[in-house]
């Protein structure tokens, strides 16, 4: 008989969470508030879901990114970790590498439980197009380059491996987490898309929260709307903000633990 392996002990104290929203104050008129409050959550109901930050992207661009990405992202990780907050790595198409890892295991063997009928929640269209790949320097052949996640990024004993949606929201279940936030790759794509990711995750009633300077997108500037790249990241993150989830920064998140 396969077990799980062990979880992670339950964390203590709460952790103050700033968050940034959007509301269309007068109803109809296009024009969104940007607005800000502080809530505050036990440590024991909040995870970490760190989205495809893989080893290597087919695009060149992409790729750097993420590497300085990944620099930015991991001590924070480390800073949530020692404080009990769950980590999940979530690097899509290689959970083949990690098939023999207790992390991999421990999500895998989550007690199971029924996933609830989907909220209904609908959005109108991204504001940017990506329909060409959204790659800025030049690659066009779209191939799985990466192999695994980014070495960069620390794997711990208690942390976990999934990029299955079904199985992320029985650990999260389990461990009786109700927030999550949400960090990594692509901002109008995988963060988005993922069966682990926000729209799904939303729409099951986990409550997500996006690290919006944690992020990146997949846009080509020679695209609608012919804006700067991290331009195109803003635009999504304020859709994010208006139909998805809220937003916070890492610094915040990190200042905000006990």
């Amino acid at each position: 008989m396969t077990f799980q392996p062990p979880l992670r002990p339950r964390p203590e104290g709460a952790i103050k969470l700033k968050l940034r929203t959007r509301v269309e104050t007068f109803k109809g008129s296009g024009v969104w508030d940007e607005v800000t409050l502080m809530k505050e959550v036990p440590v024991a109901e909040v995870a970490i879901i760190i989205c495809d930050m893989w080893d290597k992207h087919w695009c060149e661009g992409a790729t750097e990114r993420c590497g300085a990405l990944a620099d930015k992202m991991s001590p924070v990780i480390k800073a949530a970790r020692v404080k009990g907050i769950q980590i999940i790595h979530a690097p899509s198409e290689t959970m083949n590498f990690y098939k023999d890892t207790p992390q991999r295991r421990r999500v895998m063997l989550a007690a199971p439980v029924e996933v609830p009928k989907p909220l209904e929640i609908s959005e109108p269209p991204l504001p940017i197009d990506d329909s060409d790949g959204g790659c800025d320097s030049g690659q066009k052949p779209w191939y799985k380059a990466w192999t695994r996640e980014t070495a960069k990024l620390d794997i711990g004993e208690f942390d976990g491996i999934s990029d299955n949606g079904q199985e992320v929201y029985r650990f999260l279940r389990q461990l009786g987490v109700k927030y999550l936030i949400v960090m990594g790759v692509h901002t109008n794509m995988c963060v988005l898309n993922r069966t682990f990711a926000i729209r799904q995750m939303t729409r099951w009633g986990i409550h997500c929260m996006l690290a919006r300077d944690l992020t990146d997108t997949m846009y080509n500037p020679q695209s609608r709307p012919f804006v700067s790249h991290d331009k195109g990241t803003e635009l999504v993150i304020a859709h994010i903000e208006k139909y998805w989830c809220p937003s916070l920064l890492s610094g915040d998140l990190v200042a905000g633990l006990p």
